[in-house]
């Protein structure tokens, strides 16, 4: 057997064991192959770059030469990114819980030489300790057990792997309803920890995607209930430790419940999700440390995570920055308190009182800058003092061995933040970002595309493994926020192309529903289907609303129909499973009662651009504007079919339903009919 053949890869995850004395190999039909010819069980591995316990599983136990030879010769090992193949991390991660387990990474799991799942876990000490077993032993134990009751273990494996395939079968559940979405915000809300924010216990993550569908809620209700936990976690959120006070941008997520010590990986989807939430909430509060901790996201985001092609026009964004640097959590973060005092000087003492800074620190002797024990701004001459005590931090912070930045570019994560760049950049008025957004949009379209079809992950030049449904969803929504924010037909069509190969590729025609895997991505003991939503959206979910705009923007009842046939095959109608597919709901709810606002008028009449500025400052979560030049038909199924600029004056239409309100030509008239909304 050869050894390690990782270092052709271009995962940086996988790199990062090219020099591990284990014989790994990535996934592949020959390694799968070479199982069988071998009939040796697969060791799988599955991680990714910016993950804390798979470098301490690495460190332990595959950079141990007396372990890797005992995994080499029990073993076909193979080490997956689950950022590059998330269809097969939902594969293992679903026969993982399905064996009574919590799932996570590093996920560590043994396979019969077809890839079958037979047991598994996910972190293991190298010596036995936190009440689990040394991986050494454990790895002796399966190994002979699988050689010594091989039909048992078989007949396990067949057994999980049918229960992963009948994992993707939901039973139908009917329709929703705005009362049933009235009923998962109560039971959200009751999951919200009112003191600190976010959702009771530890660890806390960010989950904008559920505080999202609280805001709309609140927005379409006046629940106030549910403003207030929105706005309390994204106050928590901004002056906690879980936010990078100095550089911009937020961690994965806080290992206690008061947001002071984060698990410090910094992941571009978060950041995506939350600035996009962070804009909607703006839009109505106007709260500045919102605007502040946009604007410090937005400038970590270009300053530090794009990646691009030798072409300054086009630049995607890069995956995640490592908790890790110099084989320390957070070492490149924290601080101690003499190391301020050398770089402030006489400024330190209320640098230090403004960010909980003091001579035993507040996390194993050192400090987490965070201001959530003096959360209120000071007087602008204060606050200025702080940043530039904060810069000159910086300046020094920068001195340091920094994390490792996970360099690959993902389809599905680069349509979340072209989506909140987009929204962002329009709703504060800057056109960089905006720039920048369309930017990473021509990026994908041009590098990872091969065939007509969107690849999934993009290093260094090379385009690698299939799309998921994720990127079609996530990428085409993306699409469809430029097109209404632009009026440019361009992106309409492109969503409509994406769509299109999503339909022919990814839907089950038996059961409804998208899967997660395409019907021709080789070597998946099954395809997984769901609409629950994790740390991303669910792509069933993100293409309810997709397919809703589409139906919208287009005139065709068939996005319509499509949409409806997914609510109906998720819509798990047990109250307390809603919560956990808030994309769905927010997608029902765009498609049952859409405020469609119309616009005719020349792009770039500054008369038209005053009435897109207008909806843009009015929070709407169930909005969707189209953009039409003079002489130009609305689409037939549109409710202001027919209509057109009032005296060539560049005019707006409201409609909610099959209703519209009277023409708006200016500003005012169109503001005033959507605050009544």
């Amino acid at each position: 057997m050869t050894a390690n053949m990782l270092d052709a890869e271009t995962s940086p995850y996988l790199l990062q064991h090219k020099d591990n004395p284990v014989h790994w190999r990535a996934w592949s039909p020959a390694v799968l192959d070479e199982a069988q010819e071998s009939n040796k069980p697969i060791l799988l591995s599955i991680g990714y770059a910016a993950c804390h316990w798979c470098h301490v599983m690495a460190h332990e136990s595959f950079e141990d030469p007396a372990i890797a030879e005992l995994m080499n010769e029990l073993f076909v090992n193979i080490k997956v990114d689950r950022e590059e193949r998330p269809d097969l991390d939902a594969i293992y991660q679903t026969a993982l819980a399905l064996t009574g387990q919590q799932g996570g990474w590093p996920l560590t799991m043994f396979l019969t030489p077809t890839g079958e799942p037979f047991w598994g876990g996910t972190y293991f000490p190298a010596t036995s300790r936190y009440g689990r077993p040394a991986f050494p032993d454990m790895i002796r134990h399966i190994a002979e057990t699988y050689h010594a009751q091989r039909d048992k273990v078989l007949g396990n494996a067949k057994a999980i792997t049918e229960a992963v395939t009948n994992a993707s079968r939901p039973e139908a559940a009917g329709e929703l309803s705005v009362d049933l979405l009235d009923k998962a915000a109560a039971v959200a809300l009751r999951m919200v920890d009112s003191v600190s924010g976010g959702t009771l216990g530890a660890p806390k993550f960010p989950q904008p995607l559920f505080f999202k569908f609280l805001w709309q809620t609140y927005r379409r209700t006046g629940a106030a209930m549910a403003r207030e936990a929105v706005t309390l976690t994204l106050g928590a959120l901004s002056q906690g430790g879980i936010y990078d006070h100095l550089g911009g941008g937020f961690a994965r997520y806080a290992t206690d419940d008061a947001w002071l010590v984060p698990h410090f990986e910094k992941m571009l989807y978060d950041n995506a999700l939350l600035l996009e939430l962070m804009t909607e909430v703006w839009q109505e509060t106007r709260d500045p440390l919102l605007a502040e901790r946009a604007r410090e996201t937005v400038d970590w985001v270009l300053g530090d995570m794009r990646v691009s092609e030798g072409d300054a026009r086009t630049a995607a964004f890069a995956s995640a920055r490592d908790a890790d640097s110099e084989g320390e959590e957070g070492r490149y973060y924290v601080w101690m308190e003499a190391e301020i005092d050398a770089c402030l000087g006489t400024d330190a003492a209320p640098f230090k009182a403004a960010y909980d800074v003091g001579p035993t620190g507040n996390w194993e002797g050192r400090t987490i800058l965070n201001r959530s024990q003096n959360p209120t701004a000071g007087n602008a001459d204060a606050e200025d003092h702080l940043a530039r005590c904060r810069e000159r931090l910086l300046s020094q912070r920068a001195l340091r061995v920094a994390p490792l930045r996970d360099d690959k570019a993902l389809a599905d994560w680069n349509g979340l933040m072209i989506t909140a760049l987009a929204f962002a950049g329009r709703v504060f008025d800057q056109p960089a970002w905006s720039a920048a957004a369309r930017d990473a949009f021509a990026f994908v379209r041009q590098r990872m595309v091969k065939d007509g079809r969107l690849g999934h992950s993009w290093r260094q030049g090379k385009l690698r493994h299939p799309a998921v449904l994720d990127d079609y969803a996530n990428m085409s929504r993306a699409a469809l926020v430029l097109f209404e924010l632009s009026g440019e037909r361009d992106y309409l069509d492109q969503a409509v192309a994406w769509v299109a190969i999503a339909e022919h590729h990814y839907w089950d025609d038996q059961e409804g529903g998208f899967f997660l895997a395409a019907d021709d991505t080789p070597n998946l003991i099954s395809r997984t289907k769901t609409a629950f939503d994790n740390a991303t959206p669910s792509g069933n979910g993100t293409m309810v609303e997709v397919l809703a705009r589409l139906a919208y923007l287009t005139g065709e009842d068939s996005y319509r129909r499509r949409a409806e046939e997914v609510v109906r095959t998720f819509a798990d109608l047990a109250e307390d499973h809603l919560p956990a597919m808030p994309v769905l709901l927010m997608g029902y709810a765009l498609l049952d009662g859409a405020v469609q606002v119309a616009i005719v008028g020349a792009p770039d009449d500054n008369a038209t651009q005053a009435l897109v500025r207008c909806v843009l400052d009015v929070p709407l979560p169930n909005r969707v504007l189209l953009q039409v030049a003079p002489g130009a038909d609305l689409p037939q199924g549109h409710p202001a079919h027919g209509k057109t600029a009032i005296g060539g004056v560049p005019t707006a239409y409201v409609c909610v339903g099959p209703r519209c309100g009277l023409p708006a030509t200016t500003a005012e008239d169109l503001k005033a009919q959507l605050s009544a909304l």
